[in-house]
Order: structure tokens, then C-alpha cells, then sequence
């Protein structure tokens, strides 16, 4: 284990792959990249890796952690799909897309890692790094964002090494991320839900499913209470510096993070300035948004004005991300 020394990045390739699996197996803990954001991994029948992972992120307990599986039919060795569920996973595995299931029978997956919940939230990533390491380990793996917990998600290794060196065993290194923001989170339920909006917009979904997602419970949204799923508290993936929405102009020792072709008064005088996508791409600001919240989250700036993006598609899961970064933490 490396734990307390500096945390290796090694590049993507079989011997980093192999690695890898071999830290799982021995109970560490491991970055890697996926589509959607950079995971901290580790063995998801192991309560004790999982608990090292806890410690790592600083995560809450009652938090529960996505298994990722390297099929639909290792899925179903750890879950019970219904039609829908199926369905949902044959349109969109391998993908951004999180399935929260009843536990199988025979589940593998720890106690501690579902937070004590009779479900279990499974995903089949895609990318090509992430599946080569759970074919590699051939079991399930535990992978949550791959920071500090409340901390911006990591969309490279830098952005890892950054909060997680010399806490975990290995870093992966497969390049920026593709989607960058975390999956979209679905609740296989008598309805349908829409647990958590992410890098699979809700309309494609609800195309396949032929009918609306419901929306969760106003109160299962919130930090006092257990959530249904990964990713729902309502202060989560947040910069230390405030962060002020809809923003239409800039106040003094503000920076900005902007959207689109359009200005806001006073841009002039903002401590700094990036802009997720210059020509409006939600799918461009989606890939940056982690990444520049984390740029301007270094720059001393008093706040960190953010301008109006469209709720439209990948919108909602940015705004998700950017509702739950402006909560008031004090």
C-alpha cells in the first residue's frame, strides 16, 4: 500500500490496468476515469477497503456508493431488474446512467457501501480504462468522485493527485474526461425516478420508458436525512469560495464563470474569467464545469458569480451541480 507516501499516476495502459486489480484485491484504493468523472474505487465486497474509502473522502456514512460492473450480467449478479430496469440498461449500458435496484438474493456488495439500504445503485461505465480494470478485477467496484467529499468533482488525474495524494494507493491516468459531469441516477421503483439529473439527459430516458420520471420526495433531498441515492445531499460537490447563481453582473472581488456569448455588467472588473462554453454547448460546459469551479475556486476571489445556463438538457444536471455548490455551508 502507499497510503501516507505520494500517491503513483501511472498512464493508462495493461500494466497500469493490472495494477490496479491488484490493488483491489488487496484491499486499496484506486483512481480511474471514467466517461462521466475520475472514480475512487475499491473492491465493493470489502468492508474494510470501503471504509478506507470513507476515511479517504471524508464522506458521510449514510451516503450510499454506486457499484460499477463490467456488464448487464454481472449487474444482474448483484441486482434484480425488473422489465423496466432491463430495458433502461439495454438502451444505455455501457453509460452515464445509475440504476438503483433491489438487491439480489446473493448480493455481494457491503452493507457499508449501501448505507443500509435494501437497494443497490449499479452502472456499467464506458470507458474504455474503467471496464478494462473491472474485467481485470471481475467483481464489482465501489466508485464514487474521486475527491475530497463536497469538493468539486475531478475530471483529470491532476485534479486527484490535487486532493487525494498520499490517501490512496494508485491514480490511473486516462486524460480528461468526456462527459464530466456524474451519471444520471434513475430509481427503479413502482414509478420510475429521477433520483439525481447527470450526464444522461432526462428526455432520452423518458423516450425509451414512454412515459415521464417522477420526481423524488421534496424531503429526500436535503442533509439531515438518509438519501435514496449517491450524490443527494444537498451540499455536495462544492468550492470552498461562494458561489452566487443567475448572475447578470459582477460585484467587487467577484470572478466569473460564464456561459455562452453573452456578457454581464461589470466583466471588466472580475477577478478572473472563464467561460464554460463560448458559443452556448451544454455539452462543452458540462465537460468544464468541475474543472474551471475548481480554477477559480484557487484565484482569492470573493465569490464566484455564475451566469444563467438553460435547464434544457445536459442544463439540468449543470445547474443541479451548480444549486448544490452555492448552498450555504456555514
Amino acid at each position: 500500500m502507499n497510503v501516507g507516501l505520494t500517491t503513483p499516476i501511472l498512464p493508462a495502459n495493461e500494466a497500469a490496468v493490472a495494477s490496479a486489480a491488484r490493488y483491489l484485491a488487496q484491499g486499496g484504493l484506486i483512481a480511474f476515469p471514467t466517461e462521466t468523472v475520475y472514480g475512487l474505487g475499491a473492491d465493493a465486497a470489502n468492508p474494510g477497503a470501503i471504509a478506507r474509502l470513507y476515511a479517504a473522502k471524508g464522506r458521510p456514512a449514510f451516503n450510499p456508493l454506486i457499484a460499477h460492473v463490467g456488464d448487464f450480467a454481472a449487474g444482474q449478479k448483484i441486482a434484480r431488474f425488473d422489465a423496466t430496469a432491463t430495458a433502461l440498461a439495454q438502451a444505455f449500458w455501457p453509460g452515464p446512467l445509475t440504476l438503483v435496484l433491489p438487491k439480489s438474493q446473493n448480493c455481494p456488495v457491503a452493507d457499508l457501501a449501501t448505507a443500509g439500504l435494501d437497494t443497490v445503485a449499479v452502472r456499467v461505465p464506458a470507458h474504455p480504462v474503467a471496464r478494462a480494470i473491472l474485467r481485470a478485477f471481475g467483481g464489482p467496484v465501489v466508485a464514487p468522485s474521486a475527491n475530497l467529499s463536497g469538493h468539486v468533482s475531478p475530471t483529470t488525474a491532476e485534479h486527484v493527485h490535487h486532493d487525494l495524494a498520499g490517501l490512496i494507493d494508485l491514480i490511473v491516468d486516462g486524460g480528461a474526461v468526456n462527459v464530466g459531469v456524474e451519471s444520471t441516477i434513475v430509481g427503479c421503483f413502482e414509478a420510475p425516478m429521477l433520483l439525481r439529473p447527470g450526464g444522461l439527459p432526462r428526455a432520452e430516458i423518458e423516450r425509451v420508458l414512454g412515459r415521464a420520471l417522477v420526481q423524488p420526495p421534496e424531503d429526500a433531498d436535503n442533509d439531515s436525512g438518509q438519501p435514496l441515492a449517491p450524490g443527494m445531499l444537498a451540499s455536495h460537490y462544492a468550492p470552498r469560495t461562494r458561489v452566487r447563481l443567475n448572475a447578470r453582473g459582477i460585484e467587487a472581488g467577484e470572478a466569473l464563470l460564464a456561459f455562452g456569448p453573452g456578457v454581464v455588467d461589470g466583466v471588466e472588473t472580475a477577478n478572473a474569467v472563464m467561460n464554460l462554453s463560448p458559443r452556448g454547448d451544454l455539452n462543452e460546459a458540462a465537460a468544464n464545469l468541475f474543472g474551471y469551479l475548481r480554477t477559480l475556486d484557487t484565484r482569492g476571489a470573493r465569490a464566484i458569480a455564475v451566469m444563467p445556463v438553460p435547464h434544457h438538457g445536459l442544463g439540468e444536471a449543470i445547474n443541479d451541480r451548480l444549486r448544490r455548490a452555492a448552498v450555504d455551508r456555514d
